[in-house]
């Protein structure tokens, strides 16, 4: 059994306590949430710009729908990778905090699938406007599949092939 593998595994660190290891676990779970909200705030403020931009009038319906699909998906995926910190803030010290690192868990994930929506809309808007239609759809493709990939399918293989 390689290292990796026995990390999966074990509970916790040798030696760690119970308290010490969900410690351990909000910190390092609310450390990977800080970097996910930063690159999805920037994206949802540029959204939010939008609008507001002269050529945005000559938008056709399709680029529309793109547009709104990303705002929608930055929005989304800000309140998922946000929730964790504000529900700390009202749970604190008060015995929740294995109930709220699970909870936690499953809005990162929750929030990783809608910036993958939002960002593959992005990228197939961008390239609606300054391509076409199915330069746009292969664009968007190629980034919803590696984005797919890399965020979801390769770990969950890995912890099939563990198990």
């Amino acid at each position: 059994m390689t290292t990796e593998s026995r990390a999966v595994r074990e509970p916790g660190e040798p030696g760690e306590s119970h308290k010490e290891r969900v410690d351990r676990e909000l910190q390092e779970l609310l450390q990977g949430l800080r970097v996910a909200v930063t690159g999805v705030q920037v994206l949802f403020a540029f959204l939010l710009t939008v609008p507001f931009q002269q050529g945005f009038t000559k938008i056709d319906q399709l680029g529309l729908w793109l547009f709104f699909i990303s705002l929608l998906g930055s929005a989304l995926a800000s309140i998922c990778f946000i929730t964790p910190a504000a529900q700390h803030r009202l749970i604190f010290r008060t015995g929740l905090k294995e109930r709220m690192i699970h909870r936690a868990n499953r809005l990162g994930i929750a929030g990783a699938i809608f910036l993958l929506i939002a960002m593959t809309s992005a990228v197939a808007l961008v390239a609606e406007v300054v391509l076409n239609n199915w330069p746009a759809a292969i664009f968007g493709g190629v980034v919803a599949l590696t984005g797919t990939w890399f965020w979801l399918l390769e770990p969950i293989v890995d912890l099939r092939r563990e198990r």
